[in-house]
């Protein structure tokens, strides 16, 4: 409340009216707010293993990874893990070339062509039992076949699953033109500058937005501070000094 003075030396009372805008305590509770659910949000994200495929062709002189995928359920995963891999070359011998029993390690009879060529790029919890061929060549060419057991042992009870998965690989000189991942790359920078243009467009927005309403608020509170000249000629009640 504040007290004008007339012309005529009366007072004359006039409430001021409060303007009330967002206070700073009220966006930090909001962004507190907000990063307690993004925190929230990102303990409950869980790693899920989805079952893919290999690739089946290499170039000489890369390195290949041999992609081998076996999901757990939840009641595997204290089970007991074994992992071999197999060679079929064009003699259609099949040679043990790798195995993990407890450790990734090279049979102790593997052939000399594949010593230190071999590389375990399997995960901690054996979903993924990968391995790579460094310094690619063309007799690499052949079928290689991934086979899983796990063993299991609830109590007194005893059980064992067997997965086997074979990689037909194929080795060229040169890689050849992927045209889905060129579309997908063009699609994905297109993809890009379109979040980037919509995101400017908004922060734009936002901004224009919030100096009109500062404005409308120092236009409404300058309103209210002057005294209209009908009150002046009309005054209400009066209080004598």
């Amino acid at each position: 409340m504040f007290v004008s003075r007339t012309y005529t030396g009366t007072l004359y009372l006039r409430r001021r009216p409060v303007v009330r805008s967002p206070s700073m305590a009220t966006h930090t509770r909001l962004v507190l707010h907000l990063l307690l659910l993004f925190i929230f949000a990102v303990q409950e994200v869980r790693l899920v293993c989805v079952d893919v495929a290999s690739d089946t062709e290499a170039v000489v002189g890369r390195v290949m990874k041999l992609t081998c995928i076996y999901c757990m359920k939840r009641e595997e995963i204290s089970a007991e893990t074994k992992v071999d891999w197999f060679f079929i070359g064009e003699d259609k011998r099949k040679v043990l070339i790798y195995q993990y029993d407890r450790e990734p390690q090279m049979p102790k009879d593997v052939e000399m062509y594949w010593k230190g060529r071999l590389t375990w790029k399997g995960s901690q919890d054996l979903q993924d039992i990968s391995i790579s061929i460094l310094n690619v060549t063309l007799n690499d060419s052949g079928i290689y076949e991934c086979k899983v057991s796990r063993f299991f042992e609830f109590n007194s009870f005893k059980h064992s699953t067997t997965k086997n998965t074979t990689i037909d690989l194929k080795v060229k000189m040169k890689a050849s033109r992927d045209t889905t991942a060129l579309y997908s790359e063009i699609m994905m920078y297109v993809l890009l500058v379109f979040l980037t243009f919509w995101l400017l467009v908004e922060m734009i927005y936002c901004y224009r937005k919030i100096s009109k309403s500062e404005e409308q608020v120092q236009d409404t509170a300058t309103d209210y501070l002057a005294i209209p000249s009908e009150n002046k000629e009309n005054p209400g009640p009066a209080v004598t000094e």
